[in-house]
């Protein structure tokens, strides 16, 4: 999981309200000769590029806002609510900043009971989850364990090397199920369906990495990152020749966390890799967590023990570990994580409703864009991410939300979470990525079955900034569509 990007600063002070130009300081405008032909309107460009579209998609709305005068540019069937895909994630993250505010911080405390004695605690350890969704190595250099390692060295600090009772995982923030209903069932192996809990290592997956032998009709070599005999693998891959390609499936066994991995990998290939979302998150970091103070000397002679509430007794605390939102949504949008967008829901419906449920997370969201004025028949929300078929807004909706977010007071750290047009690691890299668009389009990308959606921001070559939402559904193909979508930014980006 390779680290967010940053280095946005000069973008967005380009992209953001600036003072305003007097009229006399403009350049006068070039006469035309007789002969010139008239260059097309924003209007007429526009128009073209929507006719075009109609080839990409059979359902779609579109809808742009000049942020100068807050006034619509363009409009296409912008009072249809469509399917959202990943730019619920907007709606999401943009809730967050407002509610939780820009300097919040995840805390997930580690803590232990019990007399310690000559290195050993005769007691517990405990850890007490805060729905932190960054207990990862994506901001350690891809150590899984980084964090991990800190806390044993925090319990060495103490004297302490063994503790002889239970390792006790309180993740009682958020509710159950921790999949949801609505996410497509075929799909829940997969890192973007991963479950959501309030105590989560690894974003609730296992990388798997599968390597050929050493000659071709051997048996594939299978390991997990991080190393763990916590689970079961299963695996009937083969070596083949040479030249051929990898041709591997790698998941997991039903309501298990048994990794099955088939089919063949090419001898001098290698080694293929695929993040598999695990089925019990609790006992996935537990075992983790044993196992990563067992390699820095701290042994935990007990079992694993989940807690929905604070177990009794007197509790004494060892570390803390702080994760920022700030990088949060950075993850969340940039890297269009699921897994974070979904922990930010339930989190918010924690926070305010007191209930880390996806109806109490999805409601406050709602109550947020309510109270920017956007009408709740315009939008429908049912998870954080976009996964779900149920999220709908319409694109009038979308551009009043990223209207408002670019005039507020936290509008800055809204858009820092962006990705931008021509951002290297990322989607965006090579959509958009020539001038004059490159770095001038801050905006959110969403793919599912039949979907593609594009919201954000753009600055045209005038100067102006447009807040545009490209919501296609009935999709004939997704590189049609972002090729429609682009050409449509890119008209805005020329003429606007």
């Amino acid at each position: 999981m390779p680290s967010v990007l940053f280095g946005t600063v000069a973008l967005l002070a380009a992209l953001l309200p600036a003072p305003s130009v007097a009229a006399a300081s403009a350049p006068a405008p070039k006469a035309r000769t007789a002969a010139a032909k008239p260059a097309p309107t924003l209007q007429q460009a526009l128009a073209v590029e929507i006719e075009a579209a109609r080839k990409s998609s059979r359902a779609f709305g579109v809808h742009i806002v000049d942020l100068s005068s807050r006034q619509s540019a363009f409009a296409v069937d912008a009072d249809q609510p469509r399917i959202l895909a990943s730019n619920t994630k907007l709606l999401t993250t943009a809730a967050a900043l407002e509610t939780l505010g820009a300097d919040f911080v995840f805390e997930t405390r580690v803590m232990v009971r019990g007399a310690a004695k000559e290195g050993v605690l005769a007691g517990d350890l405990a850890v007490f989850g805060s729905g932190d969704p960054n207990l990862s190595g994506r901001f350690h250099d891809g150590d899984s364990y980084a964090i991990f390692r800190e806390w044993a060295a925090a319990l060495k600090a103490r004297g302490i090397t063994r503790v002889t009772g239970s390792l006790y995982l309180v993740n009682g923030l958020f509710n159950p199920p921790n999949v949801h209903p609505d996410w497509p069932r075929d799909q829940l192996t997969s890192w973007y369906e991963a479950p959501v809990e309030a105590l989560s290592f690894n974003d609730n997956c296992v990388l798997v990495r599968v390597w050929p032998a050493s000659r071709a009709g051997l048996p594939a070599r299978v390991e997990t990152v991080p190393k763990l005999d916590y689970f079961e693998i299963r695996n009937s891959a083969t070596t083949t020749g040479t030249r051929n390609k990898n041709r591997l499936h790698v998941g997991r066994l039903g309501d298990s966390d048994t990794i099955v991995v088939s089919g063949t990998i090419g001898l001098r290939t290698g080694p293929g890799e695929s993040w598999v979302a695990v089925q019990n998150p609790t006992a996935y970091f537990g075992a983790s967590l044993k196992a990563a103070l067992a390699e820095e000397g701290v042994q935990v002679e007990g079992g694993i023990v989940p807690a929905h509430g604070s177990p009794g007794g007197a509790w004494e605390l060892v570390a803390t570990h702080q994760s920022d939102l700030a990088r949060t949504l950075e993850v969340t949008n940039k890297r269009s994580q699921n897994f974070y967008a979904e922990s930010l829901a339930k989190l918010l419906g924690w926070k305010v409703r007191g209930e880390g449920s996806w109806a109490a997370g999805v409601g406050v969201v709602g109550e947020f864009l309510a109270g920017l004025g956007i009408a709740p028949a315009s939008f429908s929300l049912v998870d954080g991410s976009g996964l779900s078929r149920g999220n709908l807004m319409s694109p009038r909706s979308m551009t009043g939300l990223l209207e408002q977010m670019y005039f507020h007071a936290l509008g800055r750290d809204f858009l820092r979470s962006l990705p931008f047009s021509g951002e290297q690691g990322l989607k965006w890299q090579r959509r958009l990525a020539r001038a004059p668009y490159a770095g001038n389009v801050f905006a959110k990308t969403g793919t599912i079955n039949g979907v593609s959606t594009l919201s954000g921001y753009a600055k045209a070559v005038s100067g102006r900034v447009y807040a545009f939402s490209i919501l296609f559904n009935q999709v004939r193909s997704n590189s049609g569509a972002h090729a429609a979508q682009d050409r449509i930014v890119a008209a805005l980006i020329d003429r606007g």
